[in-house]
């Protein structure tokens, strides 16, 4: 089985491919860039560059696994359109991997909880709760949109050391070291393992196809978890328009009753 796999959902672009053959997996390629480039410049020469050094023909790929959020809004869009794209285009199956689970199979085989950060904005993060039981991922709590605060509280509730990593971390390292995380036991993951890595989306992705968990292109959505900037300044917009359309129309009534009244003391005082 030979997976090729995509995440542009954080800060980082990257791709890989991973080959299986039910005994031992072996990652052929990977190419991660963490720089100021935008996905849609990065993935495709990324991709080109990568099927070019492997020599890899794309038709013998039997499936492509994309981070599927949540993330960056921008760059799930892009992940997701490129995926299509290639699914459409080679006739190959998507496999449909949560960003923050992805982020956590990084620190395959720690016995510590992981807690995956990816800064959400607005003092939130997109986060879950994770563990390695026999070898295998256990989610403690699935990926979530929720405030720094929360994610931890549960972890504080669990009362276990707790591994960080996630571009969230350097945003709120302050604020876990000198007054979430008081008294626990955590760390934060090196360089090499702390920000999304498409291999492994991709090694994730074997067990994922392993047990029928792949959807065809046309089927692919995205989790983004929450609204987007611009659909929640839109619902706010709905939301101030719809109280002064209410509060217009109880004014109008109020002036309306008056002129009733007022007419009513009229006819009132002529028939006198």
């Amino acid at each position: 089985m030979k997976i090729l796999a995509l995440d542009s959902s954080g800060l980082v672009a990257s791709v890989a491919v991973v080959e299986d053959d039910g005994v031992n997996s072996s990652l052929l390629a990977e190419y991660t860039v963490n720089y100021k480039k935008t996905h849609s410049q990065t993935l495709l020469p990324m991709l080109d560059e990568i099927a070019r050094m492997i020599e890899l023909d794309l038709n013998t790929i039997d499936a492509i696994a994309v981070a599927a959020g949540p993330g960056s809004f921008t760059g799930l869009r892009i992940g997701s359109a490129t995926a299509k794209g290639l699914g459409l285009a080679l006739d190959k199956p998507l496999v449909h991997v949560p960003t923050v689970d992805a982020l956590a199979y990084n620190l395959y085989g720690t016995d510590r909880v992981i807690c995956p950060l990816m800064d959400a904005r607005r003092n939130q993060v997109y986060t879950g709760i994770y563990e390695f039981r026999n070898n295998e991922l256990s989610v403690i709590e699935p990926q979530m949109a929720v405030g720094i605060d929360v994610i931890a509280g549960k972890l504080r509730a669990l009362g276990r050391e707790v591994v960080f990593l996630g571009d969230g971390v350097p945003v709120f390292r302050k604020a876990l070291m000198e007054e979430l995380m008081q008294g626990m036991d955590f760390s934060f993951a090196p360089a090499h393992l702390n920000k999304q890595r498409a291999g492994a989306v991709a090694a994730l992705a074997v067990s994922y196809v392993r047990a029928g968990k792949i959807e065809t292109a046309a089927e692919h959505r995205p989790d983004y978890l929450r609204p987007s900037q611009a659909e929640r300044e839109r619902a706010e917009k709905e939301a101030r328009e719809k109280a002064e359309k209410a509060k217009a129309e109880k004014a109008e009534r109020v002036e309306k009753g008056k002129a009733e009244e007022q007419k009513e003391q009229k006819e009132a005082g002529l028939h006198e």
